[in-house]
């Protein structure tokens, strides 16, 4: 019997391949790299600039109230309350109807209807945050009025003098729910995507497992597919977080920037974002430069925070199962 031996590949072959991978080593290093320097070139530029602020205030500057351009005492907690408050609220408004029009996408909708609807609900992450701050100004903005105006300006509420406090100063429609709105509405499409994509990854096995044992189909989605897919869908509410804390340009259109702490759905406040927006070009000294520039590192450290817990709890949802 005639005896093979195994081919050896040439020797310049086996150099050409080595100093390839050599190549594609570095540059993925390299870009890997590029990444963590503009992370702390970032932190860097934002601790520089923050010094005047954290050298007046110290620690004392994130429960501070005042913000005062005459007198120059700046403080950051009625925007570090704005910001949660928005959020937070928006992904209460946003997150049950993304995880409902992806179920509905996967589980009931025909395929001629699923694409389409899967295809709209995309199409608003790539809408201009410009475009959805003029729409609420023309849309959302009447509609809070009238709803503000309908709640508050009944006659058992005005003609009673212990109720009148209840009542808004000025019912512009310019406030924190308009805010509330309208990022819930920006943020659907993130968490919806990613409810979408995770839940198709469902093994159908799974599901014809549980139709097996005589589950209906609500049993299915419940102890079969949201179990399953938990850990993307969290994934894609923190993404959803991730651009409700940043969002600047539409928020600063509608929650009317007044830097106070909210103290009602319809009246204004600001956000971290929307003070730096409206402020910094204008701003009349450099502490209150500063202290623009330290809300933004705040806001810089928040979203690390965010984002980390969010890796952390995805780990152990992970790792603890579907149990």
């Amino acid at each position: 019997m005639r005896e093979t031996t195994p081919s050896v590949r040439p020797r310049h072959a086996a150099g050409a391949s080595s100093r390839g991978d050599g190549l594609f080593r570095g540059v993925i290093l390299a870009l890997a790299l590029a990444i963590v320097v503009v992370f702390v070139l970032a932190l860097y530029q934002l601790v520089a600039g923050s010094l005047p602020s954290i050298e007046r205030y110290g620690f004392a500057f994130l429960f501070r109230t005042t913000w005062n351009n005459v007198t120059s005492e700046f403080g950051a907690l009625p925007f570090i309350i704005g910001t949660l408050v928005t959020s937070f609220a928006a992904l209460l408004i946003a997150v049950p109807l993304a995880i409902a029009s992806a179920v509905f996408v996967t589980e009931y909708a025909p395929r001629w209807l699923a694409e389409p609807v899967g295809y709209l609900v995309e199409l608003l992450a790539a809408i201009p945050s410009v475009i959805y701050g003029l729409w609420a100004l023309f849309v959302l903005k009447p509609l809070v009025v009238q709803l503000g105006t309908w709640i508050f300006y009944q006659p058992w509420i005005v003609q009673n003098p212990s109720l009148k406090w209840l009542v808004p100063s000025n019912l512009a429609g310019l406030g924190l729910l308009t805010a509330i709105l309208i990022l819930a509405i920006m943020v659907i499409p993130y968490t919806a995507s990613v409810a979408r994509d995770v839940i198709r990854l469902v093994p159908q096995d799974q599901r014809e497992a549980m139709y097996a044992l005589g589950a209906t189909k609500w049993e299915v989605i419940r102890s079969a597919i949201l179990p399953f897919a938990r850990a993307g869908i969290f994934g894609g509410v923190i993404l959803s977080l991730g651009r409700a804390l940043g969002e600047t340009l539409a928020v600063t259109m509608v929650i009317g920037n007044d830097p106070k702490i909210v103290s009602g759905l319809f009246n204004p406040t600001a956000t971290m974002s929307s003070i730096i927006a409206s402020e910094f070009n204008e701003a009349v000294n450099n502490l209150q430069r500063s202290s623009l520039i330290e809300i933004g590192l705040l806001l810089f450290v928040i979203s690390v925070i965010v984002n980390y817990v969010a890796r952390l709890v995805i780990a152990r949802i992970t790792v603890g199962g579907t149990s």
